[in-house]
Order: C-alpha cells, then sequence, then structure tokens
C-alpha cells in the first residue's frame, strides 16, 4: 500500500496507484533499488512491500533504464490530468507500470504507449495484457506521426518539446516531458495547447532521466544547461513556434522557444 502519494494533487490519481500491482510489472524479486548517481542494491527481500517505498527500480540496470519514482510521477500525472475519454500518448513506456496508471485514469479512451527498446516493450506489452484500452508500440515516439490527442507524458529526456509531439496535440492538450542537458539533468516541463502555435508553460521541477533516442541535440546541450543554471527557469510561462524569439527568451530551441511571458500576452 502506498503511504506518500499526497503530491498526486488527485484522489483519481491516488486511486489509479493504489489499483495498479507495481511489482508485476517490475519482474520477480528481490529488485535492484537506484541510489544516485549511478549505483544499485538490491532489496532485502522479495516481499513486494518492499517496492512499495518511494524508491526508483532498476528495469535493465545495466542501460539505466528504470521504473521510476513513484512520487514524482503521482505529482506529474496529477497535473496531466487525464480525462476518462481522453486519448493519451506514453513515450518511454518502459515496463508499462506507469502505462498502466494512464490507462487507469483514461479507463473509456486509449493509451498508445511506445517504447524503443525490443526487450522491454515485450515485456510492456506482456504485462498489459489485461488492459484492453492500452496500444503498445515497439517504436519509437519521436519520429513518427503520432495519433492526436489530448494528453502527452514522456518518461526520458529530450532537448527540447518535439515537432512530432506538439503536432499531436488537440485544442485543451497536455504535454508533460523531461527536458534534459547532456549531463541528464535538467526539468519537468508542463505544456498546454492555448491556441495555433503558442503553448502555456511551466518548469514543475528539476529532474534527471535518460536521454530519448532520436530526441537529442548536441548543439543546444551548453546552452540549455547554462539556461537552467542561471535559475530563470522558474519565470518560464510560455512556449512558442514559428517565430523568432524576443527579448523575453529564456531558451530558444531550433524550432520553438520558451518565454517568461504569459501565452495570453501572444
Amino acid at each position: 500500500m502506498w503511504t506518500n502519494l499526497k503530491t498526486s494533487r488527485s484522489s483519481r490519481v491516488e486511486r489509479a496507484f493504489a489499483t495498479v500491482p507495481r511489482e508485476a510489472f517490475l519482474g520477480r524479486g528481490p529488485w535492484p533499488i537506484y541510489s544516485y548517481p549511478s549505483s544499485y542494491a538490491l532489496t532485502a527481500t522479495n516481499d513486494p512491500c518492499e517496492v512499495y517505498r518511494d524508491v526508483v527500480v532498476g528495469l535493465i540496470p545495466e542501460m539505466g533504464i528504470n521504473n521510476g519514482q513513484p512520487s514524482l510521477h503521482a505529482h506529474c500525472i496529477g497535473l496531466l490530468n487525464p480525462q476518462p475519454a481522453e486519448t493519451v500518448v506514453h513515450i518511454g513506456a518502459g515496463g508499462g507500470y506507469y502505462t498502466a496508471i494512464l490507462a487507469q485514469l483514461a479507463c473509456d479512451g486509449e493509451v498508445h504507449a511506445y517504447e524503443i527498446e525490443p526487450d522491454l516493450a515485450a515485456r510492456a506489452h506482456k504485462n498489459l495484457i489485461g488492459f484492453a484500452n492500452v496500444r503498445m508500440h515497439a517504436a519509437s515516439g519521436v519520429d513518427r506521426q503520432l495519433p492526436s490527442c489530448t494528453a502527452i507524458y514522456v518518461n526520458a529526456g529530450s532537448s527540447q518539446p518535439m515537432n512530432s509531439w506538439l503536432d499531436a496535440l488537440l485544442p485543451n492538450g497536455r504535454l508533460i516531458f523531461p527536458m534534459t542537458s547532456e549531463s541528464l539533468m535538467g526539468g519537468m516541463v508542463h505544456l498546454a495547447y492555448t491556441k495555433e502555435n503558442v503553448f502555456s508553460a511551466r518548469i514543475i521541477r528539476p529532474v534527471g532521466f535518460i536521454p530519448c533516442v532520436g530526441a537529442r541535440n548536441s548543439s543546444k546541450d551548453s546552452a540549455l544547461a547554462d539556461a537552467f543554471n542561471e535559475g530563470e527557469w522558474r519565470n518560464v510561462r510560455s512556449l512558442l513556434r514559428g517565430t523568432e524569439p524576443d527579448k523575453t527568451y529564456w531558451f530558444a530551441a531550433d524550432d520553438c522557444w520558451f518565454s517568461t511571458r504569459d501565452a495570453a500576452e501572444f
């Protein structure tokens, strides 16, 4: 039983976490528990109680692929706020645990889950067989046209919001993704569609994630790291596409830029 999900902001999210058994998505115990920056230690037993702490559990430790910290994901999924009839896209599905949480929330809609690592995608497919509203794709969620949707949740670090993600969002759509530099560190970004090419934006909190394959831009890494280090990320309020940055820009990517002005001002 979870005891520390109060950051979820939503009783619906708490119920979803209470319904989906985490251990069913992690393989047999004992489980490798991750400690920053790069070490793992096996749990003392194979009692499922071991993974109902607020811990990061290794899925493929040698590749640094983990099942992430539940309190972080509860908070972010609460902000994403998937509704029962919505179409949701999950990129970087891992073993499928957080896909299953999303499927509980979008219970009358669809969840399209993408995982590029073949063995992990196969595990996720098996783990999610009982979730009739999940469509599992053993493929990249970056370099293809995605289903039109109102919620996208990304669990691997990108240098910027990818065009394929923004293009998929319908009016009132939301996107949460980790925007990280070469160091793997950065911030969890929340975007919401305001009007064509304009999104409200907030950076929720600092995070560290493994890279999202195909979503890295080495030419922007230094500028992105500097932008986070300068601390102004707390003042980000909007994302713009198709225009040149003005004096309010915080970080400019190839096809879009973040501003400290409210989206309503554009």
